[in-house]
């Protein structure tokens, strides 16, 4: 599962949260009793004082399921009726008893009229006893079985998952299971299709089972659908049957056991672009398979192309193969998280739906590296439990790390991983909880920045501090021991712990079972008499929730043209480490790998700052440096960060581009704009190009030298290049701008369609309402927020009459929008207008009020009281729609 946590995201979601109701919240740990009375923390027991009597408790604590009965197999056969948007079933379950002898079954499943219950033996069907209450099937079975007996249940069921309570998290935002897409055709520009997602607990909305994440089963799943529509499900499609009906049924089979949540369904009108990769182990060569839309067929290897050599990179890496039988992906429309693993068929959203030339800017290997990864890291090992979800995130994470460090460099993965931490650092500003928590309220507030984000840092200290050699086999022993199996956060240390022969329950204990992270003060200090520099390192964390910190981590001394490491560990409060230095050093780089998952204050001479960018060889150590010279603002700072702009690496050069600004004076502007000029045209990478017309549009906005520069970024492959230089044409020459974005109107990609409703947005006249309302259906998933956004700020500018055509637009999508995000900016934009127009309100009745006391012009006056009366009306129009939409 993928879930995209930056700074941005987490900003937001946080601002939806204030937004949407009132809360009170507070720091809270693995232990915390959310909605009860006030409580004392004593170890591992919970003092809840009731006014009355002490209650003693012990915390919360979320357990691994027992395992009464092992199921084994899951047969399946399913067709479904598209206007009632139901799943008829017939479920074959294969079980034992896990150990103890037993008379009985639960399952999950939730929602469903259930028609037969019966126990199958040679064929012959013996109807079983049950009770059901929409959630559990509880089962008596004929007879009492042991742990040596298997039996097989068969039930057949009709799932209805528009029936169902439907709940979410921001990671997964329904968990109705079963989804139907545009079911009765309505929606003109969206596909006819049906999917599934398990995670966490939602395969059993569409068919009984054990839906818990340490069980595992084998599977065959026979689909009846209509002939024209694609299917894709786990495991081999053994074969594809025509029925006289009209109807086809395919067959799918898996036969390596993976946990239920794991087990999927997707079917619609889809072009099968097939690729190929061949298994190191055994020779044996496996489909690879990108399922598309139409549309994107031509460039579903731009999209995809790169899986072949993934599945390569990683099965050499951990050094066990991919595992599964062959490896498919499908985008979906509507879908309700960024992508899952399901086990050889991974689900990806709508936003992988982007031309060859939309992905010159972005792609999304990182989505595509992590849901693959996880075929080792969640499929082929489990977590046994939802508070072990670490095991499957943490390390899916950080395989977008592996990927882009093998494939584009570590500079590019340094700047990911930076990224990522950011992400959750801002989640840490307003909770911090244990890695692996037991004590979770709901198992979906286990998808967040921690179990993401935090994660996959404390996998990168971990392997910088063991070593490559030793991490990698480290890993390989986890998965070979733990394969098609669940495990808990025990096992994955072990593992570390047999191959170095080293106890790291200090590490595990403080960065897996603990909360929070360092915050370091590092101050440095030169004695030229003693020729000693020291480094002072203190943690300033608050103790009271958070531990103190044992950190190994490099500090690099530069000094007469050479770099000398030395090793140290933190494991004080307040810590000094004295080296002996002939002269004053060049440089003193304190955590030279950049890998300690901190927050910290640094404070050493700015000259070792711009040492530091010119000399130290990563990313972080160019970034960092840059950062605190930007902020000096000074004759010195100027040509480091002029320098910058031919850093070897792009991020570093775009940073460049941002931050020149603040010391750009009459004295370099020139020098500044010729550079950015060039940087505009010929820079391989086009987001710095992109930012290089942007800042020439920003700071030389009457620059008519510029305007042929423009016309020819305007032919740039990037659509970023493109925007920019439509928003820079149209403020030199808005005549020449509006003719050249009236030429992009009718185009079909959403990238240039935003770039033209973002020049629209300042500078078009009201005529070009009719653009927004015939766009608007061409947009998707999230692309829906940008363009909300412009789309507020052109009707800023027009007649109410026009507002109302945009607000009745908005209100439509508010209403008929699945993702509960993009709901969210449909309402807003409601909102936005609503402000606007009490913006509108006060200043005309400010503007009533001085004219009342300075002047006796009645017409003028009568004409502004119309005026706010019509602006009141409008408002209160508006606020109606608005209600209505968050009731």
């Amino acid at each position: 599962m993928i879930k995209k946590i930056t700074l941005t995201a987490v900003a937001f979601i946080f601002i939806l949260s204030c937004k949407t109701k009132q809360q009170t919240s507070s720091q809270t740990n693995s232990n915390n009793f959310t909605n009860r009375e006030p409580y004392i923390l004593l170890d591992s027991l919970t003092v809840v004082p009731d006014n009355k009597k002490t209650v003693i408790e012990l915390p919360r604590y979320n357990a691994s399921v027992t395992r009464v009965n092992d199921l084994l197999h899951t047969k399946l056969e399913v067709k479904f009726d598209w206007q009632k948007q139901y799943l008829y079933g017939k479920a074959t379950l294969t079980l034992k008893p896990y150990y103890y002898s037993t008379d009985s079954l639960e399952l999950d499943a939730k929602g469903m009229d259930i028609k037969e219950v019966s126990v199958l033996n040679n064929n012959v069907k013996t109807p079983l006893l049950y009770n059901y209450d929409k959630k559990k099937l509880k089962i008596k079975l004929n007879r009492s079985y042991l742990f040596t007996e298997k039996y097989d249940v068969f039930i057949e069921y009709t799932a209805k998952p528009n029936e169902l309570e439907v709940k979410g998290s921001s990671a997964i935002t329904s968990d109705k299971g079963l989804y139907f897409i545009n079911p009765l055709g309505d929606e003109k520009n969206k596909p006819m299709q049906i999917w599934t997602q398990g995670e966490t607990e939602a395969s059993s909305c569409w068919f009984p089972t054990i839906d818990k994440p340490n069980e595992r089963m084998t599977q065959e799943i026979y689909i009846t659908i209509e002939k024209k529509y694609a299917t894709l499900s786990n495991g081999i499609l053994v074969y594809s049957k025509e029925n006289t009906d009209g109807t086809k049924t395919d067959y799918w089979k898996q036969e390596l056991g993976a946990a239920p949540y794991l087990t999927m369904m997707a079917i619609g009108e889809y072009s099968i672009v097939k690729d190929k990769w061949k298994r190191p182990s055994d020779g044996k060569v496996l489909d690879v398979n990108y399922y598309v839309e139409k549309e994107y067929e031509i460039d579903a290897k731009a999209i995809f192309g790169n899986t072949p050599e993934m599945l390569q990179f990683y099965s050499k890496v951990l050094g066990v193969d991919y595992p599964w039988e062959k490896y498919s992906q499908i985008i979906v429309r509507d879908y309700v998280s960024g992508a899952m693993e399901n086990t050889s068929a991974v689900i990806h959203g709508e936003f992988l739906n982007r031309t060859t030339r939309e992905m010159i800017d972005r792609d999304n290997e990182d989505v595509i590296a992590h849901e693959l990864f996880h075929h080792w890291f969640g499929d082929l090992v489990t977590c046994e439990s939802w508070a072990n979800l670490p095991l499957n995130e943490s390390f899916a994470t950080y395989g977008e790390y592996l990927w882009i460090e093998y494939k584009y460099g570590r500079d590019e993965a340094d700047m990911h991983h930076y990224e990522s931490m950011t992400g959750y650092l801002a989640e840490a500003s307003r909770k911090q909880e244990n890695l692996i928590r037991f004590g979770y309220e709901d198992k979906e507030d286990m998808f967040d920045g921690h179990s993401y984000n935090k994660g996959g840092q404390i996998l990168h200290m971990l392997r910088k501090i063991i070593g490559d050699d030793a991490f990698f086999a480290s890993l390989k022993l986890y998965l070979e021991n733990n394969k098609y199996k669940p495990a808990e956060i025990h096992q994955l240390r072990l593992a570390f712990e047999e191959i170095t022969g080293k106890d790291l329950n200090w590490f595990f204990n403080q960065w897996f079972l603990s909360s929070g992270h360092p915050d370091l003060i590092i101050n440095h200090n030169y004695d030229a008499t003693d020729k000693k520099y020291t480094v002072s390192i203190k943690q300033v964390q608050d103790f009271a929730t958070t531990p103190l910190f044992q950190l190994p981590m490099a500090i690099d001394i530069y000094a007469g043209g050479k770099v000398t490491r030395h090793e140290i560990i933190v494991t004080k409060q307040s810590q000094n480490f004295v080296f002996e230095c002939p002269a004053n050093p060049d440089l003193v780089n304190v955590d030279a790998e950049k890998m300690v998952l901190c927050t910290k204050t640094e404070n050493k001479p700015m000259e070792q700052w711009i040492y530091e960018y010119s000399n130290a060889p990563l990313y972080l150590d160019r970034y960092e440096s840059l950062t605190k010279i930007a902020k000096e603002s000074s004759a010195k700072s100027f040509p480091v960060i002029l320098k910058s702009l031919d850093d070897k690496f792009w991020d570093l050069r775009l940073y460049g581009i941002k931050k020149i600004s603040s010391v750009l004076n009459d004295e370099n502007k020139n020098q500044v704009k010729e550079k950015m000029k060039l940087l505009a045209v010929n820079d391989k990478k086009s987001l710095v190009r992109a930012e290089a017309v942007e800042f020439l549009a920003t700071n030389f906005p009457d620059d008519k030298d510029l305007l042929s520069l423009y016309k020819q970024a305007v032919n740039d492959q990037s659509y970023a290049v493109l925007g920019q230089a439509l928003n820079g044409l149209t403020k030199l020459s808005p005549d020449e701008g509006m003719k050249m974005c009236a030429q992009f109107e009718n185009e079909k990609t959403t990238s240039l369609l935003l770039s033209v409703a973002n020049v629209y947005s300042k500078y078009a006249g009201e005529d070009k309402n009719d653009f927004f309302l015939k766009t608007a259906p061409k947009i998707h998933g999230f692309s829906n927020i940008s363009f909300a956004t412009y789309y507020v700020e052109f009707l800023k500018r027009c007649s109410d009459e026009t507002i109302d055509t945009g607000v009745a637009l908005f209100a439509a999508n508010a209403k008929s929008e699945k993702s509960k995000w993009i709901k969210y900016f449909w309402q807003k934009s409601v909102n936005d207008i609503i402000k606007f127009y009490t913006d509108k309100q006060e200043r005309t009745q400010s503007k009533i009020n001085q004219m009342k006391e300075v002047n006796n012009d009645a017409v003028g006056l009568k004409k502004m009281e119309d005026e706010l009366e019509k602006t009141k009306l409008q408002r209160e129009k508006i606020t109606a729609i608005y209600n209505e939409l968050i009731k």
